[in-house]
């Protein structure tokens, strides 16, 4: 996964972290929606767009650049005023640019240095956000954290989430970002760190989660198999008992998946 579908999956997802990014008020989230918009006859996308909900606020332009490239700001601002020059809105607009480090910008800037001066743009090195408290600056720094750092950052950054927010759609999809961000940090992680670092009820959502119990009734079906058809059924649900239990679902939800008896489920689970 490349670095820069991360924060748009981000901005898509929790916006919040990106009017965090801009210190404004929190409620400014509410007036603005994330989206990638088509410039026509030339038939390219910018990705990362927060089109405002009335005319008199600003329209933010956004790019993240983790890569080196010399030609990036002829780029940024020609598809800026591309668009600028094709759309019926009026309002007025601020670029933004976010690095993980001030390495990766480009040297070759004279040509845009009044703009890059002004207000017209705000760059930002992620490397550099010190003494944050949001979640949504948590999350965008966790994407450069050292690997040896991130673990330990994603535990409390977990934490902090269940204990800010209440809804838990809301909770359950920045829980997922966190995981994803996480296992593109870590590929060498294994299956087991990371569920230990979500609650059982917050694993049920993930994708770790969902591979896992799709994996322990594969594996008893699999053993299953040489059985005739319905014993055969009969012993892949069974095989598969123990595997989700360890993942913590209660017997009425394993009973219910597997369609068996609560009966049958729990004296599988005490015998085990």
């Amino acid at each position: 996964m490349k670095t820069d579908s991360i924060f748009y999956q981000l901005f898509q997802t929790f916006p919040r972290c990106f009017f965090d990014l801009l210190n404004l008020p929190e409620n400014t989230v509410n007036e603005y929606e994330f989206s990638s918009v088509e410039i026509k006859q030339l038939a390219f996308r910018i990705d990362g767009v927060f089109l405002p909900d009335t005319g008199d606020k600003l329209i933010y332009f956004v790019e993240v650049q983790f890569q080196k490239d010399e030609s990036f700001y002829s780029r940024f601002f020609s598809e800026i005023f591309l668009y600028l020059h094709q759309t019926k809105l009026t309002n007025n607009w601020q670029g933004v640019v976010i690095y993980p480090n001030r390495k990766v910008e480009t040297s070759n800037i004279s040509r845009y240095q009044e703009l890059l001066n002004s207000e017209r743009v705000k760059r930002f090195y992620l490397n550099e956000l010190d003494n944050i408290e949001s979640v949504g600056l948590k999350t965008l720094k966790l994407i450069i954290s050292p690997q040896k750092e991130a673990i330990e950052r994603g535990k409390g950054l977990i934490e902090q989430v269940k204990q800010e927010f209440n809804d838990s759609k809301q909770q359950e999809n920045i829980l997922q970002l966190i995981e994803t961000i996480l296992v593109y940090k870590l590929p060498l992680i294994s299956r087991q760190e990371i569920e230990k670092m979500f609650s059982l009820s917050d694993l049920r959502e993930t994708k770790v989660y969902q591979e896992a119990l799709e994996e322990g009734i594969e594996q008893g079906r699999q053993e299953g198999r040489q059985e005739g058809r319905q014993e055969g059924e009969l012993v892949a649900k069974i095989s598969s008992i123990p595997r989700l239990v360890a993942l913590g679902l209660s017997v009425e939800q394993i009973a219910q998946a597997l369609e068996l008896e609560i009966e049958q489920v729990r004296n599988i689970v005490e015998s085990d």
